[in-house]
């Protein structure tokens, strides 16, 4: 066994060096502003159609920025602040000037058990106070261990409601059982109903509101605007981190494939890949702990347009990731050191800006 370990460890540090040298850096063509600041865990921030921000502070405050000043909105539904857990991912309806909807998940403890799960709840802004609330899904039950929330949510092209939720740390339990919560990706119309043809709609006992399983923890999800398919990055365990293409009803396989191992060195499993499941596009060994998430399609950027942006919290760094035929063909870090990066958003103006824990927001600007 300590043989074993040894062998591990010395494939391990292989692997690592020869994706460090593949792994450029940009530092020196890009600079940055920041834009708002003192926020602790800029989770997640979209742009309103006045270019203000709404921002969630995972602490649990939902804050409007415009013109400089920092106003927070009143009214929020009672969010548990445990480990990963508190206020999470905020969207906007696609018609959002005509019906002002926005959407936002967060930590719960409503329901069965002692804890909290991940919920999703739609409301309207009036006078700085969230108003017409309604809660659209709660994950049961609740866990009292502060892991894996998820949670990111995205709208398609045809106006459907998509979120995830992640497994809790309950992997032996959730991701692989679909009359369970936890480890997937959910749809939903906007107003919270189950579509007709979800994938397990007419399956006994699952959850109708499941539209992919088998997942660890996503925390970034995108529309691919060329395919209409929808892209997600969830946390591996140490080592293991996957980009995912979601199709309905299909497998992801964790915990019984992975590319990772159990923090503590040991194996979870032998398999990386097995029939019946989906194979990731991509996956980062050893980890880089990947949130947020964003499809470029702004000019603003030399040769950026098609490539996608995941903020890595373990190592500090934003990754531009070059896609060719769904696969990542090469990666450069980029503005390395600047802290945890949580959140990434392509502005109305075509810039970057990325949510970056205890320094705020920033815009990212091309040097030349």
């Amino acid at each position: 066994m300590t043989n074993v370990r040894h062998l591990l460890s010395i494939v391990l540090f292989l692997h690592f060096f020869a994706c460090a040298q593949e792994k450029k850096s940009k530092n020196s063509d890009y600079s940055y502003k920041k834009v708002v600041s003192d926020i602790d865990i800029p989770w997640s921030f979209v742009f309103l159609p006045d270019h203000s921000m709404l921002i969630t502070e995972k602490s649990g405050e939902l804050i409007h920025f415009k013109n400089g000043k920092k106003t927070s909105i009143s009214g929020l539904p009672d969010i548990t602040r445990l480990g990963q857990g508190g206020l999470l991912d905020i969207a906007l309806h696609p018609n959002y000037e005509d019906n002002r909807w926005i959407y936002f998940t967060y930590a719960s403890s409503e329901g069965e058990g002692s804890g909290a799960n991940t919920a999703l709840m739609r409301a309207k802004i009036k006078n700085n106070t969230l108003t017409n609330k309604e809660l659209l899904y709660k994950a049961t039950p609740n866990y009292s261990s502060g892991d894996h929330f998820g949670s990111r949510i995205l709208f398609d092209a045809n106006n459907y409601l998509y979120f995830s939720i992640g497994e809790r740390g309950q992997r032996d339990k959730n991701p692989q059982d679909i009359t369970r919560d936890g480890g997937k990706i959910y749809r939903l119309h906007d107003d919270g109903s189950i579509p007709t043809d979800n994938p397990f709609v007419n399956t006994p006992n699952a959850k109708k509101a499941i539209y992919s399983y088998g997942h660890r923890n996503p925390q970034g999800m995108i529309l691919n605007p060329k395919t209409n398919k929808i892209w997600i990055h969830e946390h591996g365990p140490k080592g293991g981190d996957e980009i995912n293409i979601i199709s309905a009803g299909k497998n992801y396989g964790w915990p019984l494939v992975t590319y990772g191992i159990n923090y503590w060195g040991t194996s979870i499993t032998d398999h990386t890949e097995m029939e019946g499941m989906e194979s990731p596009i991509h996956h980062w060994t050893p980890s880089i702990a990947p949130s947020g998430m964003c499809y470029v399609t702004s000019d603003k950027y030399s040769n950026w347009q098609d490539n996608i942006l995941v903020g890595s919290l373990k190592f500090q760094f934003l990754d531009r990731c070059i896609i060719k035929n769904n696969t990542v063909i090469k990666e450069e870090r980029l503005l390395e050191n600047i802290g945890r990066v949580r959140s990434i958003v392509q502005g109305p103006d075509g810039f970057i800006y990325v949510g970056i824990e205890n320094v705020g927001i920033v815009k990212i600007i091309p040097k030349n």
